[in-house]
């Protein structure tokens, strides 16, 4: 604990390095009161023989001579009167602790604390196994556990000696870690009465009391312990707590302080593009715009490709009219000509013949310079349908004009060069690909391939609107051919294995991801191992889809257990941040650290967790079925048992030998512990589980607290509760849903599904029901369940995945009505059907699997070839002939390869 709070955990292999050492724990025996050495590890109650045998113990603890400090240890508990002799146990806990037996060592600890509760050595160790526990890391709720029992043995530890440095210190880390913010700042305030003469005492009271949000005492510390301060020429470690002090003020909304501070200390602060940032804002917000214009003119002169700067100005000159902000953005392009940011902004602002005008001028330059993000650039201008037909117009007319003049305009005294015309191909791919006007795209980057058989970006395009097309091996073996033009770049490399992933080859992944893993160790660990969080997820995704529900649940915890251990790595910076005065970084990071599971990472992780949970619920894995996902040979059922019997005594046997084999290993801290290994996540007790929706929970509630503003949040909420029952927590889930869209499909769905639930529940509490009655009134618009539908396909006539869930309604309330259904889910006369190609997908498989009754095998056929003439590259609507001629070309695909 000692060397955790004086440096820091470097992450170390050997996680039991930071044992606490007798130095420490000497100088936490010291009395405050009288300065007597209390216990200089010089046990109670022991007579001169086993005294010399206990310092014997604590020599080859510091020692790290763990075996001869446990037989030492032996020798003095083996006897009848001391066998209980606590501060032995203690150290016989800690020992134990250091060669990874923690839960036997833990229970010493325990034994010993109760036994010589005044005891330093027990008291400290008892504190000390917390450490541990976190850097496990197994299991979230059992590491919180552990660090609120340290936090209460640290406290009982400040009875006997409450003035103990080294243990307020501990203290204060574990309570930021468990942001107890109210029992940090108190620590910290302790620590600062009485080392009032170190940085760290001030700097940690300030910024715990800027955490409470009590910015007038953190700005009262921070300026007392400013006027202690030397001014230096040059010393960044001021000018970061300078900037962190500021901030201070501007939370606190003290612009006038903020400002005024800045002036006064703007020669000792070395960010200058922070203080002009810092005053263009604050003059803004005190209604100061001649100052807020300058800052902001000079941070574009500084800066010009940063668009905030740009908005700024513009918020700050209150220009509203279009012909204003133009004139501005045209001001900054003559100025700065080679800077894209105005350039595209003056587009986002004008329209008609202007909009053409600087489009074709912007569009013009970037093809002549070929310019590979040139529709990365323009995308957001195609939200607007008037331009992004102009675009259209602009591309192809200068597609026409190469092809036919060598130039992009007519007028053109020079002609262009061939690239030009390629990236006008590539462009145009790209836009029609956006629009998934599939077939159009495939012809110009299959032009542009013939034009550049090596173009790297022509191949990863065309993979790319082949998986748009749901051709997915095809994209697979396309995105494959690019990464083998140039098998250094690790983005293409990437980008080739999850489209593998994508079609379940996760094999042939791993392979294509070993090219850049460390040797000698397997891909898939060398990629858990540096939290490569997108293979692991694609790689769930593709269990799911193939029904090996066990290993899909390993890699969500795999990446549970990242975010788990990403927050427990705040150890790391507690210290060091104050020690280096990153004061700024630091807040940021704790910030940071509070929403963590709100990244798109972990909603991934987490909505996949729950589909596996919510699957084996509905269909739980029996013994027969794990059998057959693990054995594909097709063996009988008794050469399975067989095998099964072997495979398990030949795992009990290795387990014995790897025991052995630890024990006689003399350990050192030059040598790593079997313990130390953490202990891998086995998929197959993943799904022997008796309660698999309280497992899906586990996954929803941070969802919950930090992904609540997604729907999808919340449909899994209601999928969990109505499996379970929970009638009140699915009306919650339901209308958090319906503030955030009342239009959404599946919310339908289950609207009706609950209000039939409610229906055909007959014991329900009375107070609850009449709850439930009143709330189902609002969420149906107090209409019966036919009207409801109606109104609610009326209302969303021109969507096919609205129209489809109406249907779905309409046959779970009137199966009867099979003509209407059917004519409600196959229609595909909407507009811009081709963007419709999932929604598509999914309604002929629930035409497959009856979710809208009992379907004839001709409407079934019917609907699939209707589908296969809108969507011919998609595979889910392929007939045998076309399927047979995709294997071709995928075939020779593999044989170029």
């Amino acid at each position: 604990m000692a060397a955790l709070t004086t440096a820091g955990y470097q992450g170390d292999s050997n996680l039991y390095s930071h044992a606490p050492k007798i130095s420490d724990l000497n100088h936490r025996c010291l009395n405050s009161s009288t300065g007597s050495d209390i216990w200089t590890v010089m046990p109670s109650q022991l007579p001169p023989k086993e005294n010399n045998l206990f310092k014997r113990v604590v020599k080859c603890y510091e020692q790290k001579q763990y075996k001869n400090g446990l037989k030492f240890a032996k020798q003095i508990l083996s006897v009848p009167k001391y066998a209980e002799h606590g501060e032995t146990l203690a150290m016989k806990g800690l020992i134990l602790n250091c060669l990874g037996k923690k839960e036997e060592a833990f229970d010493l600890v325990r034994r010993g604390l109760r036994n010589d509760v005044q005891s330093q050595v027990c008291i400290l160790s008892r504190s000390c196994p917390w450490v541990f526990y976190t850097l496990d890391a197994a299991d979230v709720c059992y590491i919180k556990k552990k660090y609120d029992e340290a936090i209460k043995c640290y406290r009982n530890a400040l009875k006997w000696d409450k003035d103990n440095i080294q243990i307020l210190r501990d203290l204060s880390l574990l309570q930021i870690q468990m942001r107890d913010l109210e029992g940090y700042r108190d620590t910290r305030y302790q620590l600062l009465k009485l080392r009032p003469g170190q940085r760290a005492s001030w700097i940690g009271y300030s910024m715990a009391c800027h955490l409470s949000e009590d910015f007038d005492t953190a700005l009262a510390v921070l300026e007392e312990y400013r006027k202690t301060q030397e001014v230096k020429s040059y010393d960044y470690e001021f000018s970061e707590f300078l900037l962190y002090q500021n901030s201070v003020y501007r939370e606190a909304g003290k612009n006038k302080e903020c400002i005024e501070h800045l002036e006064k200390y703007e020669k000792q602060i070395c960010d200058q593009v922070s203080i002009m940032e810092i005053k263009a804002t604050v003059s803004y917000d005190l209604g100061l715009k001649d100052k807020a214009e300058k800052y902001y003119r000079q941070l574009i002169d500084r800066n010009p490709s940063n668009v905030d700067y740009y908005n700024g100005l513009v918020k700050v000159l209150e220009l509203t009219a279009d012909e204003s902000i133009t004139d501005l953005y045209s001001e900054f392009i003559e100025k700065y000509k080679y800077s894209h940011a105005p350039k595209i902004l003056r587009l986002q602002v004008t329209a008609g013949d202007t909009f053409k005008q600087y489009a074709g001028d912007y569009i013009r330059h970037a093809l002549h310079r070929g310019t590979p993000p040139l529709f990365l650039n323009i995308r957001p201008l195609l939200k607007d349908e008037a331009k992004a037909k102009i675009l259209e117009e602009l591309v192809l007319d200068y597609k026409s004009n190469l092809k036919d003049h060598g130039k992009l305009l007519e007028s053109d005294e020079n002609k262009e060069p061939p690239t030009t015309y390629l990236w006008t191909l590539f462009f145009l791919a790209q836009y029609y690909d956006h629009f998934r006007k599939l077939d159009i795209a495939i012809q110009f980057v299959k032009e542009a391939l013939d034009h550049t058989p090596t173009l790297i970006e022509g191949y990863t395009l065309e993979g790319k609107i082949y998986k748009h097309a749901h051709n997915l091996q095809l994209a697979a073996k396309l995105m494959d051919e690019a990464r083998s033009l140039d098998t250094a770049d690790r983005y293409i490399n990437s980008k080739s294995a999850k489209y593998q992933l994508k079609i379940n080859d996760i094999n042939k992944a791993e392979e294509t991801c070993a090219m850049f893993t460390r040797e000698g160790i397997s891909a898939i660990e060398n990629l858990n191992e540096m939290q490569c969080m997108w293979f692991q997820t694609e790689c769930a995704a593709s269990f799911l889809r193939q029904g090996k529900i066990g290993e899909a649940l390993k890699k969500c915890h795999e990446i549970d257990k990242h975010f788990t251990d990403i927050i427990e790595d705040q150890f790391d910076f507690h210290t060091y941040c104050m020690r280096k005065m990153t004061l700024k970084a630091y807040i940021s990071m704790l910030r940071m650290e509070d929403i963590l599971r709100s990244h798109p990472f972990y909603f991934k992780c987490a909505s996949l967790a729950i589909q596996c949970y919510i699957s084996l619920h509905d269909n739980p894995i029996s013994e027969i079925e794990e059998d057959t996902e693990i054995n594909s040979d097709g063996l009988t059922a008794k050469e399975l048992k067989k095998l099964k019997s072997k495979q398990r005594r030949a795992k009990k046997k290795a387990e014995l030998k790897e025991e052995k084999k630890s024990d006689s290993k003399e350990i050192n801290d030059k040598k790593k512990v079997d313990e130390n290994i953490e202990h891998k996540i086995d998929a197959k007790k993943l799904v022997q589980i008796s309660d698999p929706l309280d497992q899906a929970i586990k996954f929803l509630r941070p969802l919950q607290n930090w992904s609540a503003q997604r729907i999808d949040t919340h449909l899994y909420a209601f999928d969990i509760y109505y499996r379970k029952g929970k009638f009140l927590l699915m009306l919650q889930s339901l209308k958090r849903a319906r503030n955030l869209d009342l239009q959404n499909p599946q919310l339908h769905i289950n609207i009706v599904k609950f209000a039939l639930a409610f229906k055909a529940k007959t014991d329900m509490n009375k107070a609850v029901s009449q709850v439930i009655e009143t709330e189902l009134k609002v969420l149906l618009g107090g209409m019966k369940l036919l009207d409801f539908n109606a109104n609610f396909m009326k209302r969303n006539e021109k969507s096919i995945a609205h129209q489809c869930a109406g249907a779905e309604v309409l046959n779970i309330l009137n199966p009867s009505a099979a003509d209407d259904v059917l004519k409600l889910c196959c229609s595909l006369s909407y507009d811009h059907i081709e963007r419709e190609l999932p929604t598509c997908i999914k309604t002929y498989e629930n035409l497959q699997n009856g979710i809208f009754g009992k379907v004839s095998e001709g409407v079934i056929e019917d609907y699939r070839k209707r589908c296969s003439q809108l969507f011919p590259l998609a595979t889910a609507f392929q007939d045998d002939q076309t399927e047979q001629k995709t294997k071709q070309v995928v075939s020779s695909l593999n044989e170029l390869s």
